[in-house]
């Protein structure tokens, strides 16, 4: 990956749409955690691509690409949803999550569906996308230490709902 990475960064587009068809459904599936709406998801993607298009030269450490793209596409989710609150559409964290998705997938997002937003987004970056707690802290712009404590407490909350749902 790293090698696509420095051909994309030499200019190189199919390394880079290489680099963005391996990501896709991660992408997918962070963007579903701001968007009910299809239409919207593809734009926050297609918004966070093109930047990261635009920017890839600036990439210093290229192990990191997927963190880099996901905080692209995160700072594109948020910034749209900015957008949306100043012209008064309110379109928040949905509590229905798409059907389209395995049932598992689903039934884990509506478990969480009730936690505090930051701490849905670090369950999902952490067991939906397998990023570590210092990848997250580094997508979300927070201390590891937030991210471990979070991620604990979220832990807690999650053990207490399938507790009660046995």
């Amino acid at each position: 990956m790293q090698i696509l990475v420095k051909k994309a960064q030499k200019g190189d587009a199919d390394a880079f749409v290489e680099l963005i068809e391996a990501s896709k459904s991660s992408m997918y599936r962070v963007a579903k955690g701001f968007f009910r709406s299809e239409d919207d998801i593809a734009d926050a993607i297609s918004d966070a691509v093109l930047s990261a298009w635009e920017h890839i030269a600036q990439l210093r450490r290229t192990e990191y690409f997927k963190t880099w793209l996901i905080r692209i596409l995160i700072n594109s989710c948020n910034r749209m949803l900015r957008e949306r609150r100043r012209c008064d559409v309110v379109e928040v964290l949905p509590e229905a999550r798409c059907l389209e998705r395995e049932f598992s997938d689903v039934e884990f997002r509506e478990m969480i569906s009730s936690f505090p937003e930051d701490s849905q987004m670090i369950l999902l970056l952490y067991y939906g996308e397998q990023f570590t707690t210092r990848e997250i802290a580094e997508i979300l712009g927070i201390r590891e230490n937030t991210v471990k404590s979070r991620l604990h407490r979220a832990r807690g909350a999650l053990r207490n709902v399938l507790i009660n749902s046995l």
